[in-house]
């Protein structure tokens, strides 16, 4: 039996090792780290949604993308970026609420993804990576635009980190004190926005929603701080990650759906051990 099961864990030693493990491995923890780092103020703006409706927007522009024979990617990143200024726009210049405008965009993107799925021939099976994700698909192309990505979220910590937390807490104030919460909060949509577009090879369109927004509620229910809630958010999603995709490696299951489990997990038990503390 320990032979067994030596061999087992060398075999899983080298299929951690291949170049397509590693791929898969890095851009992990690359997506995962700016899921966590923006899933905190969609938590606690209370914009949960706001995920959900940008990645069934996606769909929109992935099916698109392959109904004209196009990477899907260069198509579905302008299309939901457009898709988040539109919920910015209805929600600052009409007297309809945000999620209102999420819905509209969600319902119209989604018909707008079957139209284009029925017009396409021959490609649903790579619509359908897209739906369910497929992190072991990674390419060398997705993994610099996850780099891009991550230097961009870099980049606004030292002074838009500090503004889109002060407007998360109050706007007025934030507004008076001369912050341009408007361009700032565009700004947050778009990076949001760009994050979720990549990140469906990772967990698919279905669940990226939970992907952004398990892991900052979970450090919301542990941290004091609202920068102490930022860098758990980000350590909890790239920990569960790694932890989702050897699981589904190992026990040969679909990974979006092994990580999102590992986060839902670990939240349950962060829920009950706050309770009791």
């Amino acid at each position: 039996m320990l032979t067994a099961f030596l061999a087992e864990g060398t075999i899983m030693l080298e299929v951690l090792l291949e170049p397509f493990m590693l791929r898969a491995l890095l851009a992990g923890v690359l997506l995962s780290a700016l899921a966590g780092y923006y899933g905190v103020f969609v938590v606690q703006r209370r914009l949960s949604f706001l995920g959900a409706g940008l990645g069934h927007a996606a769909f929109g522009g992935i099916a698109l993308g392959l109904f004209l024979g196009i990477q899907p990617l260069w198509i579905a990143i302008p299309f939901t970026l457009l898709v988040g200024i539109g919920i910015a726009w209805i929600r600052d210049n009409t007297r309809l609420a945000a999620d209102t405008a999420i819905g509209i965009f969600f319902s119209v993107s989604v018909a707008l993804g079957i139209l284009f799925l029925s017009l396409s021939t021959g490609r649903n099976a790579d619509a359908f990576s897209y739906l369910f994700g497929s992190l072991l698909s990674v390419t060398t192309t997705d993994l610099g635009i996850s780099s891009l990505l991550v230097g961009a979220g870099l980049a606004t910590l030292p002074r838009l980190w500090g503004d889109w937390a002060y407007a998360t807490f109050d706007e007025e104030a934030a507004k008076v004190s001369g912050i341009p919460t408007r361009n700032r909060d565009l700004l947050l949509i778009t990076m949001l926005a760009a994050t979720i577009v990549v990140s469906l090879k990772v967990v698919g369109i279905l669940l990226v929603a939970a992907w952004v927004v398990v892991p900052a509620a979970s450090a919301r229910l542990l941290a004091s701080t609202f920068g102490g809630m930022t860098r758990l958010s980000i350590a909890i999603a790239i920990g569960t990650t790694v932890v989702g995709l050897v699981l589904s490696v190992a026990l040969d299951v679909p990974t979006g759906a092994m990580i999102v489990l590992v986060q839902a997990a670990l939240f349950v038990v962060i829920m009950i051990t706050s309770r009791r503390s």
